[in-house]
């Protein structure tokens, strides 16, 4: 039987996507030759490599609007430094809400002046902290979209008037956003898109040249983009494997429609942490996560009772973040509401049983 998968990364995938990657695997498309063994020069992966990138153009809304999709490896950690390096020339701000902002900050850092404009540290990052006011002056705006750790996810985007960049490593693809204010933004594939290994950039192409010193080539956005993600060898069963996702994605309702699902996932156990005396909620109501909900016992004593429960209840990944303790229920876009209707039937069973 196959486990209720709230980890919060490698996270769960539709059973239809990785059915589709095992099965390339063994041979794509009756070619005759497996997907982890073609030519990535291949026309094959070539239709793969362009379809993957305008379908997460279409599914986002920025299609014909100035942007391109590329495909790249290192993971959002990569992504802290390839932002600095193609867009700070003098000054960049950043709003600091846990951390990996705090990373993106200290890479940022290597490259030129970074302004901490707000930081939620003083809570243990568990709100997203406010900008009132953001200088013009900025070269961008860097901001983490949702906090796996903490379980914190902005609503509202700031409002301000130069680029606005953001790591959306654990909330891409998972709601309706206007993602045409972003000027850039990126995300490692292994929350709601895909397997690890790849890793989605999203630039304007405005933003090419930002800069006057002299960029590697594999840390230039404009030279993975003009190659269409192909500069060197890209990793071909992850991008084959996102691509697989963002059809499930497109044949869902697209991202009003897995939105609405997570939405209601998400409301189903929050409505249980708050209702239910044993539990409370790490973070600030109003900054709660759709994608991942953090919460803890009032007495960390019944752990005893609670952990055999939905450990026996076939759940896995619950646990929280070192960071924060207690629980994490990560709701990303697979996550089937029977998963999020049995974690709740196992914290109203602990309130029997406590």
């Amino acid at each position: 039987m196959k486990k209720h998968n709230f980890s919060a990364g490698p996270a769960v995938l539709p059973e239809e996507v990785i059915e589709g990657a095992a099965k390339a695997i063994l041979e794509l498309d009756n070619i005759g030759l497996s997907l982890i063994e073609i030519s990535h020069r291949s026309s094959e992966f070539k239709a793969i490599m362009e379809e993957a990138g305008d379908l997460a153009l279409k599914l986002l809304g920025l299609e014909g609007k100035g942007y391109k999709a590329i495909y790249l490896q290192g993971g959002a950690s990569m992504q802290f430094l390839m932002t600095a390096y193609n867009m700070l020339q003098f000054k960049a701000g950043y709003i600091n809400s846990g951390t990996w902002s705090t990373k993106a900050i200290k890479e940022a850092k290597i490259l030129g002046n970074v302004v901490e404009l707000a930081s939620s540290k003083d809570k243990n990052f568990n709100y997203i902290p406010k900008v009132y006011e953001i200088p013009n002056d900025l070269d961008y705006l860097h901001i983490t979209t949702n906090n796996t750790i903490f379980g914190t996810q902005y609503k509202e985007l700031p409002k301000t008037n130069v680029p606005l960049v953001a790591d959306m490593s654990s909330d891409i693809f998972s709601r309706p956003l206007d993602y045409s204010k972003f000027d850039l933004f990126y995300a490692g594939a292994q929350k709601n898109m895909g397997p690890s290994g790849v890793t989605l950039v999203v630039v304007k192409e405005t933003i090419f040249n930002m800069v006057k010193r002299e960029i590697p080539s594999m840390l230039s956005y404009k030279v993975h983009a003009d190659s269409g993600s192909m500069f060197n060898t890209p990793p071909v069963f992850p991008v084959y494997t996102v691509l697989l996702n963002l059809r499930w994605i497109a044949n869902n309702g697209g991202l009003e429609g897995v939105g609405a699902q997570n939405d209601k996932k998400a409301k189903l156990i929050y409505d249980e942490i708050d209702r239910n005396p044993l539990f409370e909620g790490f973070a600030n109501t109003d900054d709660r996560s759709a994608m991942n909900a953090t919460f803890n016992l009032i007495d960390e004593s019944h752990a005893a009772v609670f952990d055999p429960i939905w450990n026996n209840a076939n759940i896995s990944g619950l646990k929280g973040h070192r960071s924060v303790g207690g629980y994490r229920a990560s709701i990303y876009n697979a996550l089937s509401m029977e998963s999020a209707q049995t974690l709740v039937n196992c914290m109203k069973e602990f309130e029997k049983n406590a």
